[in-house]
This record gives C-alpha cells, structure tokens and sequence, in this order.
C-alpha cells in the first residue's frame, strides 16, 4: 500500500513537471513541431511560466507542495493553517497568478476567511491539489474526501470543482483499496454521483474511452474549466489505465490546461499500478525531488 500512496503522490508531481514545457498551448501542431521529445520535461514554450525550466513545476504543482508541506506541518489538513501557508507562498512568488489566485487573495485581503475567500473559478485546476492529501488520509476515504473539498474551497468555491476534488478522491480511495480506476469511476457514480452536478460529465468521459486522445480533448475543450477538462481527464484514466506513461504524455499532446488534467491523472494512475509506472528519470529530474520525498519520508 505505501508504495501506491507514494507513486500516486509523485505520479501527480511528475505529470505536473511533464506539462510545463508544453502548457496552455492549445496548438497540437505547434507542441508536436517545437518540443522534439514530449516524454521528458522541457522549458516552458509558451510565456506564461516565465523564469521556470525543465523540471519545475507549473503553478498547480507548486501549490501542492504548499499543500504537503501544511500536511507535514500540522499533522493533517487544517484549513486555515494552508490558507496561510498558501498566501504567504504568494506573496514572494514569483511565477503565474491566475484568476482563482488573484481573487483568492483580494478576498483574503478583504478579510474574508479560509470557508469564504474562495473564488468563483470554475477551473479544474483547484482541484488538482489533492494528491498532496493521501500522504494523511489514505486510510480514511471519509476524511480525504471532507479534505479533499476543504483544500479545494480556499480558492475555488464553485459547486462542480468541489464535486470534482471529492470525486477524484473517492475513486483514488477505491483504487488504492485494489479496484482498477474504471471500476472505481462506476462506484463513484452508482454510489455517490447519482445526483451531484458533474455525473454528465464523468459519463461523457467513460463515454471516450479508447478513441484517440488528441481529437476527444479537442472536442470536449482543452480548457481549464470543469466542463471541458473534467470528461477530458476521465477519458484519459479509462483510455490508458495500464499505461500511466502513455497517459501523461498523450495528456500533453493533446494540449491546453494538461497540467490541471495531468497531476489527477497520475494520481489515479500511480495508485493503480505503482512506483514501476513512473519512469526513473521523470522522477530523477523532479527539481523540488529532495524537498517531496523529506515530506513524504519524514
């Protein structure tokens, strides 16, 4: 079991890392044409990550580390302690603010708390944070799920991206219980989704599974937001439950928001077929390697 919880949590990191070069560009051809080899990590070609090369993270997987370093602080999720941790990693930041961030910190500077500052983003991307979470709560789906929604709501309040963060977490729960990612998506969904507001979603995603990768995302939208990026990860984990490597870099190829899409994918993944489905050097290359696995050895 640890070492499924392990690669879950650097399978989220490494996808993160691999999506860098290539994220938020939404020309298929130009990720092809520009990047020789997608499969290991690359500078940023587009300018949205000025300043960060090869095997940083992008600002999801920055935050994340926030996240496991608040786990690791205080002994599990504590909302306010991360929304502290979280603003004060902002405040000497010095890589991409995106909108959830910018509105988070104007409400927390209007004195609103870790329940009310949230922004109304609908991107998936708040979500994207919760593998941080298995480190604490691997045990316990109940608590990672209440977790799960927690850590989602301090920047991103809107109803689909905390369904979604929960979402993730119980199918992550199941897989790490023994069950494959595509059986643990229809237990969700007989159990838990029957009448929350992203079932469509996940449904239209299962709806994919096996058709190529780069046209799906195309047509779902590669977008940051649920209603694109939700059915599009889903496609991802069902389409390639035995391959984590083939997901994350079809992930990329497909372009857009992979980062947001990615580190979900991997933690599913990871879960399911452990720390051999990583490949050495992504996790060699990992810049911030040392600093996550004190954490996680800690």
């Amino acid at each position: 079991m640890q070492d499924l919880i392990r690669a879950s949590i650097l399978g989220a990191f490494v996808a993160d890392a691999l999506a860098l070069g290539a994220h938020w560009v939404y020309d298929t051809a130009v990720i092809k044409n520009d990047i020789e080899n997608i499969a290991s990590y690359h500078d940023p070609i587009a300018p949205y990550h000025k300043g960060k090369t090869a095997g940083d993270f992008t600002h999801y997987g920055d935050q994340m580390l926030v996240l496991l370093q608040s786990l690791k602080d205080n002994g599990g999720f504590d909302a306010a302690r991360f929304t502290d941790a979280w603003r004060t990693f902002f405040m000497s930041y010095n890589g991409y603010f995106d909108h959830a961030t910018k509105d988070t910190l104007k409400n927390l500077e209007r004195g609103l708390g870790p329940d009310e500052c949230g922004s109304e983003s609908e991107d998936l991307g708040g979500a994207s944070r919760i593998p941080a979470l298995l480190s604490a709560y691997h045990g316990d789906r109940d608590r990672l799920v209440t977790a799960a929604r927690g850590q989602t709501a301090v920047t991103h309040k809107d109803p689909r991206v905390l369904d979604s963060a929960a979402f993730f977490a119980r199918i992550t729960a199941h897989t790490l219980n023994g069950d494959s990612p595509s059986a643990a998506i229809q237990l969700a969904l007989d159990a838990d989704l029957k009448n929350v507001s992203i079932a469509d979603l996940v449904e239209a995603g299962l709806e994919t599974r096996g058709m190529d990768t780069r046209k799906t995302i195309g047509d779902f939208g590669q977008m940051c937001g649920v209603g694109a990026a939700l059915p599009a990860t889903v496609h991802l984990i069902v389409s390639y439950e035995n391959d984590l490597k083939t997901a994350l870099v079809e992930n990329v190829m497909a372009g857009g928001d992979s980062a947001a899409r990615g580190m979900l994918v991997g933690m599913v993944l990871g879960a399911y077929r452990g720390m051999e489905a990583i490949p050495p050097e992504w996790i060699g290359g990992l810049k911030a390697g040392k600093q996550i696995f004190s954490l996680l050895d800690g």
